[in-house]
C-alpha cells in the first residue's frame, strides 16, 4: 500500500458521504468541525473548552472562536466550572440542543440512504471492514483496555431496537452475574415499556454508550413521584467494555442533564451487591439514604436509597 493508495481512498470515501457538501444541506449553516464541537456538546460529558481542544484535537484560538459563534447565536452558555473555578464550563440551550438533534438527525438520515444501497447480505462485510480499518489505523494508540479506547466511547440517543437491547441485556446479565430470574426481566420490560410510551424529552431521556458500532452501556433518566425530582435507572456497562469509565460517563450525563433540565434532587434505587455501580454513585456526590431487605427476583437483597441535591441556581 502506497501513500496514494490511501488518499485514493479517501477522495472516494468523502465524495461518497457527501462531506465535501456539508454546507449546501446536511450541517448548513455550520461547518463540519463546528457540527462536530455541537455532537461532542451534545453527547459528551466533557464540557469545558480545554477537555472540547483535547477530545478533538483542535487548536485553542480555533476553539475559541467556534464556541463565540455558538454563543452568539445562542447555542451555548459559558459559567465557571465547578470542578475548577479557572475553566468555564460550557453548556448546551435549548436552542443548542435542538441545533444538534437537526444536524444529528440529517446525519443520521444520509447514512441511512447510504446504508440502504448496500445489498443486506453485503452489511456484515462492510462492517467487518469498517472495523478492521479502525483495528488497523489505530494500532499505534495507546489502550488503556484490551477491549477498546475510552476516547472511541461515545453517548448517543437510543435508535429502534436500542430499548429491547436495554430489557435483554439487563436480564441477561444480572441473571448471569448474580442469578436474578425473570422477575427482573419484567421490572426492566415495564419501566422501559412506559417510558416509550410516554415521556418528556425536555425532562426525561436515555443515553447508550457505544463502541466501535456496538451499545456497550445505557442508562436512564425519568421524572420520580416525587415533585422537582429525577430518577436514574437501569444503569448498565457490559463486561467486555467495562475499565473506560463508560459507568461515570453515563451518571455525569443524567446529572448534568438533571441539573439543566431544572430539578432539584436525583434519586436511584439499588442493591448492596451492585458493589461497583455503588462506588460510581458515590464518586459523583449521592449519599445512601436508606436501605431494606428484601426478597426479590429470586434472591435475598438489600435495597439501597441513594440521593444527590442538584442545587440548582436560578439567574
Amino acid at each position: 500500500m502506497t501513500v496514494q493508495d490511501i488518499r485514493s481512498f479517501n477522495r472516494f470515501y468523502t465524495n461518497v458521504i457527501g462531506a465535501l457538501d456539508y454546507g449546501r444541506h446536511l450541517y448548513a449553516p455550520y461547518s463540519l468541525t463546528e457540527s462536530r464541537v455541537l455532537y461532542e456538546l451534545a453527547h459528551s460529558p466533557h464540557t469545558d473548552a480545554a477537555d472540547l481542544r483535547g477530545e478533538l484535537s483542535l487548536d485553542s484560538g480555533y476553539l475559541s472562536r467556534i464556541l463565540g459563534k455558538f454563543e452568539q447565536d445562542g447555542l451555548i452558555e459559558r459559567t465557571p466550572s465547578e470542578r475548577d473555578p479557572r475553566r468555564r464550563r460550557i453548556t448546551l440551550t435549548q436552542r443548542g440542543r435542538e441545533t444538534a438533534a437537526v444536524l444529528d438527525e440529517r446525519s443520521r438520515e444520509s447514512v441511512g440512504a447510504l446504508l440502504a444501497t448496500v445489498p443486506a447480505d453485503d452489511r456484515p462485510r462492510l462492517a467487518e471492514a469498517m472495523r478492521t480499518v479502525r483495528t488497523l489505523l489505530s494500532s499505534g494508540r495507546p489502550a488503556p483496555s484490551a477491549h477498546g479506547h475510552r476516547e472511541d466511547v461515545v453517548l448517543r440517543e437510543p435508535v429502534p431496537g436500542d430499548l429491547g437491547w436495554i430489557v435483554q441485556r439487563n436480564a441477561a446479565l444480572y441473571a448471569a452475574e448474580y442469578g436474578w430470574n425473570t422477575d427482573y426481566e419484567g421490572l426492566v420490560a415495564r419501566i422501559v415499556a412506559d417510558f416509550a410510551e410516554d415521556h418528556d424529552p425536555h425532562l426525561e431521556r436515555v443515553w447508550i454508550a457505544e463502541l466501535a458500532g456496538r451499545p456497550v452501556g445505557g442508562v436512564m433518566c425519568v421524572r420520580d413521584d416525587a415533585p422537582g425530582t429525577a430518577r436514574l435507572r437501569l444503569l448498565l456497562v457490559e463486561p467486555d467494555a467495562r475499565g473506560l469509565g463508560i459507568g461515570d460517563r453515563l451518571v455525569e450525563a443524567v446529572v448534568g442533564f438533571a441539573r439543566d433540565g431544572g430539578y432539584r434532587d436525583l434519586v436511584l434505587w439499588t442493591n448492596d451487591v451492585l458493589t461497583a455501580a455503588r462506588h460510581v454513585y458515590r464518586r459523583h456526590g449521592f449519599s445512601l439514604v436508606a436501605e431494606k431487605p428484601h426478597r426479590s427476583f429470586g434472591v435475598d437483597l438489600v435495597g439501597q436509597d441513594w440521593r444527590l441535591g442538584l442545587h440548582v441556581s436560578r439567574g
